[in-house]
């Protein structure tokens, strides 16, 4: 199994599928190409029909897109163990990561993943109503599973699909320094006190590269 990455520093997208395998104890050899390059694109040439990343090849399967690759390990190697198995939380648990996969378009732009600054962005209100949302669900979650509203926990007891597509927020909340409720802000700190959140972080911080497109905002 090969899994294509960009930059860790920047790759949200990336994040999500890497840290879906990592959790998941399964093999595989990681890729990194570095975004917004020529060789990034040659690369990808006859890997990915998007020519975007992550594309996970496992044999001759190929899937390209984050939210796929994680079902597609869920499905293959898991058992379907990464949603929770009561039914009425499984579809829920799909619906926040849909919502996730497909949504939130004026904070993805306006807060880019940049996991090695800490930036002050000048928030609009398209883009606080959206964190609005995102405190909404982290803290919903968080009293339904947490023992106490200063402890975090996986946004449905265990770990799931949803907390992988929700990582890459807990990072640009954090590089934003975005005010959040304490139950949000305990879920934030659960997920990066993780092994293999602190992995990627450690990994995405001695990263060089500069994409511009990615550096939003003034240094704090």
């Amino acid at each position: 199994m090969k899994l294509y990455i960009g930059n860790k520093n920047y790759s949200s997208w990336s994040l999500r599928a890497w840290l879906m395998a990592a959790k998941s104890d399964i093999k595989f050899d990681e890729v990194l190409l570095q975004l917004d390059t020529d060789s990034f694109y040659k690369q990808l040439q006859s890997i990915s029909p998007t020519l975007k990343v992550p594309t996970l090849l496992d044999g001759d399967i190929t899937v390209w897109d984050s939210l796929s690759i994680c079902v597609y390990i869920n499905d293959r190697y898991l058992s379907g163990a990464a949603w929770p198995q009561d039914p009425k939380q499984k579809a829920k648990a799909r619906s926040l990561a849909c919502e996730m996969h497909s949504g939130f378009h004026a904070l993805r732009n306006a807060l880019p993943m940049n996991i090695r600054a800490r930036r002050y962005v000048e928030l609009s209100p398209a883009v606080q109503q959206e964190i609005a949302r995102m405190d909404s669900i982290w803290s919903q979650q968080m009293a339904e599973f947490a023992p106490c509203q200063t402890q975090g926990t996986w946004l449905f007891g265990q770990w799931s699909i949803a907390d992988m597509m929700f990582a890459p927020v807990v990072m640009r909340f954090f590089t934003y320094e975005i005010e959040v409720s304490q139950a949000s802000r305990a879920y934030m700190e659960f997920i990066v006190s993780q092994p293999e959140m602190q992995t990627w972080i450690t990994a995405a911080k001695i990263e060089t590269e500069i994409v511009d497109a990615d550096e939003a905002g003034v240094d704090r």
